[in-house]
């Protein structure tokens, strides 16, 4: 075995492989594609929808304020009571059936009838939203509503406020049994003890200083007259 005889699995390949590199005949020689010099011929650039050439672009330009609901608006699919005919009468319809007939593509974030054209057939149909006259056309051919009420994000459901608690089924309450009381002990007397006299200990006597001998060959001096 060698890399010649290695093939890709059918279904990891879509496209054909651009072959890079490989001469001016094969159409991707030289640049493979990239051009010239500059930042689109680098690794790893990403050329923005915005990009405009390195100057200040008009999306930073323009002020932004208010409000736009884009992100919270829900998009239905759409159908009108004319397209309802396909259906037996007597059938309960809804969005699953809508899109095996074929009456819808897909579901968005749900389900309109609107009121074109004319209903024959009595249906119990269920969608997320009916216009007044849609309503009216199924009803007048004594058909039904239904509405699918959304589910809420998961965001409200989190807010929610919980179901209150059930309150607690009051305990039967014991009989308390009075704690017999214990006999206080009686204290015993302290044998007092006899505080014995501390023996004086004897004053020390003060032992007489030896008188120093005075130094031999100094005669007294003796004391002249003052004038």
């Amino acid at each position: 075995m060698n890399l010649t005889t290695l093939k890709a699995l059918p279904s990891t390949r879509t496209k054909a492989m651009k072959r890079k590199a490989r001469g001016p005949g094969s159409g991707k020689g030289k640049t493979a594609g990239r051009g010239g010099k500059g930042a689109s011929a680098r690794q790893g650039f990403n050329n923005y929808y915005y990009f405009e050439g390195g100057q200040m672009p008009l999306v930073r330009k323009l002020p932004k304020h208010g409000f736009n609901n884009a992100i919270f608006r829900k998009e239905n699919s759409v159908l009108n009571v004319s397209q309802l005919d396909v259906f037996d009468s007597g059938a309960s319809v809804g969005p699953d059936e809508f899109i095996k007939a074929g009456v819808i593509n897909r579901m968005l974030d749900g389900v309109k009838v609107l009121g074109d054209g004319e209903l024959k057939k009595k249906l119990t149909v269920r969608a997320h939203a009916f216009s007044a006259s849609a309503k009216a056309k199924i009803e007048a051919a004594g058909g039904k509503v239904e509405l699918i009420v959304r589910a809420a994000p998961v965001a409200e459901q989190k807010a929610a406020p919980k179901a209150a608690a059930k309150p607690a089924a009051p305990k039967a309450e014991k009989a308390a049994a009075p704690k017999a009381e214990k006999p206080a002990k009686e204290a015993a007397p302290k044998a007092e003890k006899a505080a014995a006299p501390k023996a004086e200990k004897p004053a020390k006597e003060a032992a007489p200083k030896a008188e120093k001998p005075k130094a031999e060959g100094k005669a007294d001096k003796p004391k002249g007259d003052k004038k």
